[in-house]
Parts: C-alpha cells; sequence; structure tokens
C-alpha cells in the first residue's frame, strides 16, 4: 500500500533582524500546515543571516542550547499546535565556548526526538565556519518522527558520501540537507549531488537553501530548493533562485521499496573491503 508523505522546505532572504526572521518562519510554519504538510525543514542557521562570511566573536551570541533554549521551545509550542514534524536548523552552545551548527528535530506532537551536529566543517573564503563551530560528534542519526524515519545532512556535508550510506543504513526515509551556497561557489554542484545521493542510497532528500546577498559578504545565495526521489527526479518544480518560497511536496514513499528490489545496493554492499576509506 501507497504511503505519502506531504513534506515542506523553506528558503528565505535574511530579514535583517533575529525575532522578524524568527516571525518569518513561524508563519512559514502556519503556512506550511494549512497546505496539508506533514514535516518542513528550515534553511541552515535559520533564525540568522549567515554570518560565516566574516569572522566575528559578535556572533557567538546567536547561539543557544538545544533543547533548553528559547526558539526549541517556541517552535514546540508551534509544532504541537499545528501537528506537524520541524527540523530546525540552528547554532548551538553547549557550554560557553562548546559550540556546534545543529538541527534539531521536533517531532508532531511538540516532543525533541533530538539533534544532529553537522560534522564537515569548512573554512575558506566566505565560509569561516571552523571560527564559528566544532566538528560534530552526533553521528548520524535517524529520527522515528510521526512520519517516518528522517535523517539530516548540513550543507557541507553534502560533498562527503560517507554520511549520507549512514543514514541510508541507519534506515532514513527521508533525508534534509539546510544550507547555505552560493552561486559563484557550488551551483554546478547544487542539482547534481543531492540527487546522486538520493539514488546511490535509495530514499528522498529535500535540499534547501537561502536567498538573496547579505550585508556581510558578496555570497549570493541562489535558493533554488527541492525534494528529489531515489530515481534522481525532481518532486514538482525546483524553487526560484532569488525570491522566498515555502516548497510543498508529496512523497510517495512506496517508491523506496520499488528502487530497493530493482537495485540491490545494500544488499551487494562490500563493508569487508572498505577499512582503507576510514585511514587517516
Amino acid at each position: 500500500m501507497s504511503r505519502v508523505i506531504r513534506a515542506a522546505v523553506f528558503q528565505t532572504a535574511w530579514t535583517g533582524d533575529k525575532e522578524s526572521m524568527i516571525q518569518v518562519h513561524e508563519q512559514a510554519v502556519r503556512d506550511a500546515a494549512a497546505q496539508g504538510a506533514q514535516v518542513l525543514c528550515f534553511q541552515e542557521l535559520f533564525y540568522g543571516p549567515y554570518f560565516c562570511q566574516v569572522q566575528d566573536p559578535a556572533f557567538y551570541e546567536y547561539a543557544e542550547r538545544i533543547p533548553d533554549g528559547p526558539i526549541v521551545e517556541r517552535f514546540q509550542a508551534l509544532a504541537a499546535e499545528h501537528g506537524i514534524v520541524l527540523v530546525l536548523p540552528m547554532y548551538e552552545e553547549e557550554q560557553p565556548g562548546v559550540l556546534y551548527n545543529t538541527a534539531a528535530v521536533i517531532d508532531a506532537d511538540g516532543s525533541y526526538l533530538g539533534k544532529y551536529r553537522k560534522t564537515h566543517i569548512p573554512q575558506v573564503r566566505g565560509f569561516w565556519e571552523k571560527f564559528y563551530f566544532r566538528p560534530g560528534n552526533s553521528g548520524w542519526p535517524v529520527f522515528d518522527t510521526a512520519v517516518g524515519k528522517v535523517g539530516v545532512y548540513i550543507c557541507y556535508d553534502r560533498h562527503f558520501p560517507e554520511g549520507w550510506r549512514a543514514l541510508g543504513l541507519a534506515g532514513a526515509e527521508l533525508v534534509f540537507n539546510p544550507s547555505a551556497t552560493s552561486r559563484g561557489l557550488s551551483g554546478y554542484l547544487w542539482q547534481l549531488e543531492q540527487p546522486a545521493a538520493a539514488v546511490a542510497n535509495e530514499y528522498f532528500v529535500g535540499a534547501i537553501n537561502r536567498v538573496g546577498v547579505e550585508e556581510y559578504g558578496d555570497n549570493d545565495f541562489y535558493g533554488t530548493s527541492y525534494f528529489v526521489d531515489p530515481e534522481a527526479q525532481f518532486v514538482g518544480e525546483v524553487a526560484s533562485d532569488k525570491e522566498t518560497e515555502l516548497v510543498v511536496r508529496d512523497l510517495d514513499m512506496a517508491k523506496l521499496r520499488e528502487v530497493r528490489d530493482r537495485w540491490q545496493f545494500y544488499r551487494d554492499r562490500a563493508p569487508g573491503a572498505y577499512a582503507p576509506l576510514t585511514a587517516p
């Protein structure tokens, strides 16, 4: 029997201040729920600018505790009110001086299910992330949500196939990749890597990117958020490359069994041969 998940991703531009950015995302939850969405993921570091274009300790103030901070609590109430699973990409403070690029996962009843901490941290012009974040130590958890098994892989992570595979081995059916990626740097990869990961690991992927140029640098975030199925087919249209947009799509989970019965990638893996891949 077919099982269809109505899933959503939300791309938007920086509003100029934290509170109004939070309010924009609160409205996105309401709008997604009104369209029948059952799960929604926001963009990387959703309630702030992409401050990693500069190296300034003033931005440490954007970090807060997860799940004990006010933003998680605020969206837990909203998730429960609307019966929607939420993936919240945030700046996490575990303790003073110990900071992570993290996604919190909230179930449809408002309960906190856990977090994923970004594993691969870039340090290149316009993306000075090692100044702000420690490498994640969460592994690659898959969350048993009201809509099924959901995983998260954050932005720069997508260039590394190992985490994609770990999520598949852990049973992920839908993996979100919240991002802040720039037109001049990675545009040629954006519609290549996530579809390839969906095929190789036989699950759906939701790719989210913010839009616009912010005041802290010249990165031009190009949106074009989308869902892709395990045959590398976009589910509906790809979002605008310039405008705020809520993307809501129906994902037929029957496609997973169909593809896995056709391509026995998990059966034909050869993990005994892979030891050299983990050598330093």
